[in-house]
């Protein structure tokens, strides 16, 4: 059957098209979805990136996030963008840039290629100078991996360039392997001082995809992890990442780091500290469940699901198909 998805306005000018439709394919219409923005849950794709600017309120702290052309699980972020106070944006361009208080490389599924661009567009030279004036800078994955001196892939896993200068920003070296990591993780955060002042003890939780090999001596680790989904924890992989030793630049590879809310308002205290400003109430935590239950609900109250059980032979009796509720 046809489900007609995101429609605005009256479903009764629908009435005859849908008709017509019926009539033309022999298909049933199964129902029209409303467009419904109070639901809090990951956008498809790169579509959020279509609105470059999300603010809560008036800004407090400004962080930025560099779209790379190859930008991936840009959706690590979206806790950020409903923080009260905080204004987070996406940048292509040094002039876009400003003076934000925290600067983000976000994960990508190309970090040579990345890194090369935005060496071209001048972005690495406006990173490196927004971090002289101030602003603290957070890599992701393969964010970690540019702030480090050098970046290999001698099997050209990535492309066909087998090295490049990382922005030289930790004392980190990675080698990209045919091999990926892909894990669901647990910790805990053992740094103490600059962006994660305060946070010290905190568990969280996430997940690892990359390919890359990071390592490098006499650095202090921001993370350690106690669970590694089906891999065994061992002296070498017990901790994540790199924190500079002033605390206001870290790499780590987990994704998913900022919906770890005690983790996420330790960061931002910590950047209003430093500003000499003082954050909004906290807007509370969003369950990530319950905004799925949320769509559930929404698609299911649109959609005729008499029809639907009867199309596809289920019963609605929740307690004789064993549904929990």
């Amino acid at each position: 059957g046809f489900v007609i998805n995101k429609f605005r306005g009256d479903i009764s000018l629908l009435d005859d098209g849908l008709v017509w439709l019926e009539q033309r394919t022999g298909i049933p219409v199964l129902g029209v979805v409303h467009h419904y923005r109070d639901i809090h849950i990951p956008e498809e794709d790169s579509v959020a990136l279509d609105l470059p600017v999300h603010v809560q309120g008036d800004t407090v702290l400004d962080i930025v996030v560099v779209q790379l052309p190859h930008i991936a699980n840009f959706d690590d972020f979206d806790p950020l963008a409903r923080e009260n106070g905080v204004s987070l944006r996406f940048v292509s361009a040094p002039e876009e840039i400003g003076s934000p208080d925290l600067i983000i490389l976000p994960g990508t599924k190309t970090t040579i290629p990345d890194l090369a661009w935005m060496e071209s567009q001048g972005l690495v030279k406006a990173i490196r100078q927004c971090h002289g004036a101030g602003a603290a800078l957070i890599g992701v994955c393969g964010g970690y991996q540019m702030l480090g001196t050098n970046i290999y892939d001698p099997e050209m896993v990535e492309s066909q360039k087998t090295e490049i200068a990382g922005l030289g920003l930790l004392p980190m070296t990675t080698v990209f392997a045919g091999s990926k990591e892909t894990h669901r993780i647990r910790g805990t955060v053992t740094g103490d001082v600059g962006l994660l002042a305060g946070a010290q003890g905190l568990p969280i939780q996430g997940y690892e995809i990359h390919m890359g090999r990071t390592t490098g001596d006499g650095v202090t680790a921001p993370f350690s992890i106690e669970d590694r989904s089906d891999l065994a924890v061992t002296e070498d992989t017990a901790t994540d990442g790199a924190l500079h030793a002033s605390g206001y630049i870290f790499g780590t590879y987990i994704h998913g780091l900022f919906h770890n809310g005690g983790l996420r308002r330790a960061m931002l205290q910590a950047l209003a500290q430093r500003k000499g400003v003082t954050l909004p109430p906290d807007a509370g935590e969003l369950g990530i469940d319950q905004e799925y239950d949320k769509l559930a609900d929404w698609v299911r109250s649109s959609l005729d699901m008499d029809l639907i059980y009867q199309m596809t032979g289920l019963s609605r009796d929740f307690e004789a198909a064993g549904d929990p509720r």
